[in-house]
């Protein structure tokens, strides 16, 4: 698969000392990679860089193989879909959406065919005599998207399109970005903090934190193999423990983990509660003691937390069949399928 866009050792620092450093990234053609990050990491720097809204202080931006650094946003292959919909409300449905086709010259006719599809592909057929303010936020940002696609741009930018709506709209908006670019083929680059919407969405996830990259992934590799304690903080729950690598071996308490990483001396181990085992008690010798501190039912499994003396309050993901035998203040076993294990010594970056 050819790469469509390339990011080269991009900085841009701001007065404040925000901003990226040698940020390099190459994103394949008919590819979906989102920038995740808190707030202020970066991510919003680089998808701006990219569209030529703002000028690095160094390094390049190649599109098709061909460098864009020195164009502005208009003479740029790509089209950006903003957090606001920008939409001109005296203008129809149909002038928004024709305006970027007749500055291109396309005849009535192509212009005409392209908007009915361009609404098609967003699920708003018929809607082009309605105005921006007679339109939901949801039906308002399907708009603003069918613009962008209209244009056909080699890289398809999206600064967080969907953090103004409701979480349900949210989901949906997700799911129909997701059959478009199946759809379309389109190049996407993705900018979110919300860790749900870039683990449902991409095909790579790009995790920034204070200006540089910590891990370029899959969305699964990412879950399941944070490359870093910050990565590990950032997404999806996770609990950490104390523990001593030593040789072979890791070890919290009495339970013990195969070594890979060779790591020595103190660790901080990382198990998700998906991980967490629960038995009757600890006197096989084998697990960790605790005693169950509280116990939330979210539907089809409930999490429960329990504490244990040496090492905290410990969450745990378990299925609504098995909290039958459970209840506040019973002692329990505890016991890890899998962890992964960080030198006490890393910078997590906060």
């Amino acid at each position: 698969m050819s790469i469509q866009l390339t990011v080269r050792d991009l900085t841009k620092r701001y007065k404040t000392g925000d901003g990226v450093s040698q940020i390099n990234l190459d994103v394949k053609k008919g590819e979906l990679v989102t920038l995740l990050g808190p707030s202020g990491c970066g991510k919003t720097t680089v998808l701006r860089s990219i569209g030529g809204f703002l000028e690095p202080d160094s390094g390049d931006i190649l599109i098709e193989g061909r460098s864009v650094i020195k164009l502005p946003p208009e003479k740029r292959p790509t089209s950006m879909v903003f957090q606001s919909y920008n939409l001109w409300p005296h203008m129809s449905v149909y002038d928004n959406l024709a305006f970027g086709l007749k500055i291109r010259k396309m005849s009535k006719a192509e212009i005409r065919s392209a908007v009915s599809e361009a609404l098609k592909l967003v699920r708003l057929p018929g809607y082009e005599k309605k105005y921006p303010t007679q339109l939901s936020g949801g039906q308002q940002q399907r708009v603003a998207l069918a613009r962008s696609l209209l244009l056909k741009p080699a890289v398809l930018l999206l600064d967080e399109p969907f953090s103004a709506l409701d979480a349900k709209l949210r989901h949906e908006m997700r799911e129909e970005l997701r059959e478009i670019q199946m759809q379309t083929g389109l190049t996407m680059v993705f900018v979110t903090h919300d860790q749900e919407e870039a683990l449902s969405l991409s095909d790579r996830i790009v995790v920034m934190n204070h200006g540089h990259i910590e891990q370029i992934a899959e969305p699964q590799r990412i879950y399941d193999e944070p490359a870093t304690l910050y990565v590990a903080r950032f997404i999806g729950k996770m609990n950490f423990l104390e523990g001593v690598a030593d040789g072979n071996h890791i070890r919290v308490g009495r339970l013990t983990f195969p070594n890979a990483k060779r790591l020595n001396g103190r660790v901080t181990v990382a198990v998700r509660p998906e991980d967490v085992s629960l038995n009757d008690a600890a006197n096989d010798g084998d697990g960790l003691a605790g005693k169950i501190k509280q116990m939330m039912i979210l539907g089809h499994y409930a999490e429960v937390s329990v504490e244990l003396p040496e090492y905290g309050v410990i969450r745990t993901f378990q299925s609504k069949e098995a909290i039958h035998d459970l209840w506040v203040g019973k002692d329990v076993g505890i016991a890890f399928a899998r962890m992964i294990a960080y030198p006490v010594n890393e910078n997590n970056g906060g």
